[in-house]
């Protein structure tokens, strides 16, 4: 029970909650207490995968301007997300949303293996069934990634809880953005984790927009973080921009989330550079200015590179070559994939069901009959046999 008053009167229990920083916008530290000893080799690894994933998205992108696929998503600004990756124990497991391309990277999931799967060929291992980006790696612990929103979050939970039934010491990372926390699936993945004690670790991306609705319109009170303490479930707020700021927060929450089995909140501020997606122009509800003075403010990969640079891990000349190299192998991983051919047309209608049922069977049939009346359209060679 909680303790009773005899004066009625509402109720307001904090200022807003604050924002851990462990590394300034010019890369300086500020917390030396808790910065992590990663050797020179591991931070520059670090950021060479978001030099990576930032060349990919520029390549991509304009791949799907060219027509040769069908749409893309990029993670502009976001890149520091690549330190819950640096947090995680290898048997732990990964419900994505659509910006976490370099937790993918850092966790084993290739370049080569992010091509097949925009192009949708037949080494694409969701058999070509997915839209671009819709990644997943059942090796790596990767949950497949789902368009429709916030479906993760109750998954991510329900997991959780098979790990908490399993006892080996393993976690769940849930992803999602300040958007998705207004789906209903949000608030019943959160009540179940916290009700059945769940070992999950639900990581939220406020990058100040849900495709063109601010974050402003969205919600009234402060952020996602305060949310958590209504759950009853242990929260924190970092900036999300600061690579160190994320591993440290997602370490702790590892920590506490294994050894308690409960779940963690994380709110990372942070802020959508780019569109949405191939479908969205922000332009329209968003000044340019607006996109170019957070770029130049707070760019995460900007303030690792000074944080390197202030240590004497990078240089200019390191970087030009960083560039060169991982550029061509975009290229080259890009143009391989584009060359090979589509999965057999059986692929879109299998793995579900032992035997077909008759509807499906129709489907297929009629499938193969509009190839067969339209070659060029379909372009059959490109299919395997």
């Amino acid at each position: 029970m909680p303790p009773v008053i005899s004066k009625l009167q509402f109720l307001s229990f904090r200022e807003r909650i604050p924002m851990y920083r462990a590394m300034d916008l010019n890369g300086e530290i500020i917390d030396e207490v808790n910065i992590p000893a990663f050797p020179k080799e591991k931070v520059q690894e670090i950021y060479k995968n978001m030099l990576t994933v930032n060349i990919m998205d520029q390549i991509l992108y304009e791949t799907q301007r060219q027509g040769r696929i069908s749409f893309y998503m990029t993670s502009f600004g976001e890149e520091a997300t690549i330190g819950t990756a640096l947090a995680l124990d290898k048997g732990d497991i990964v419900y994505s949303q659509y910006r976490e391309v370099i937790v993918f990277l850092e966790r084993g999931f290739s370049v080569e293996q992010m091509m097949h799967q925009c192009f949708s060929n037949v080494a694409d291992f969701g058999k070509g069934r997915q839209m671009p980006i819709h990644y997943g790696s059942k090796d790596l612990g990767l949950m497949t990634i789902s368009s429709p929103l916030t479906t993760q979050v109750p998954q991510a939970a329900g997991t959780a809880y098979a790990l908490k039934r399993e006892g080996k010491g393993k976690c769940v990372l849930c992803f999602f953005g300040e958007g998705a926390a207004s789906e209903g699936d949000f608030h019943a993945g959160l009540n179940f984790a916290a009700e059945r004690g769940c070992p999950v670790i639900f990581y939220c991306r406020n990058n100040g927009y849900a495709i063109s609705t601010p974050s402003t319109s969205q919600y009234k009170g402060d952020g996602i973080a305060s949310r958590g303490e209504g759950y009853g479930i242990k929260t924190v707020r970092v900036d999300g921009n600061d690579v160190w700021a994320v591993y440290m927060a997602t370490k702790m929450a590892r920590e506490y989330a294994v050894e308690n089995n409960q779940p963690v909140l994380i709110e990372a501020m942070t802020y959508r550079v780019s569109n949405h997606s191939t479908s969205d122009d922000s332009t329209s509800y968003r000044s340019n200015k607006e996109v170019e003075d957070w770029t130049k403010r707070d760019n995460p990969v900007a303030r690792l590179r000074r944080y390197m640079e202030s240590n004497d891990m990078w240089s200019n000349e390191l970087e030009a070559d960083a560039i060169k190299l991982i550029r061509k192998r975009v290229l080259d991983a890009l143009t391989a994939a584009d060359k090979m051919k589509k999965p057999k047309i059986d692929e879109m209608y299998s793995d579900v069901y032992d035997h077909l049922p008759k509807n499906l069977e129709e489907q297929r049939e009629e499938t193969r009959k509009l190839i067969s009346k339209y070659p060029d359209y379909y372009k059959i060679n490109e299919f395997e046999s």
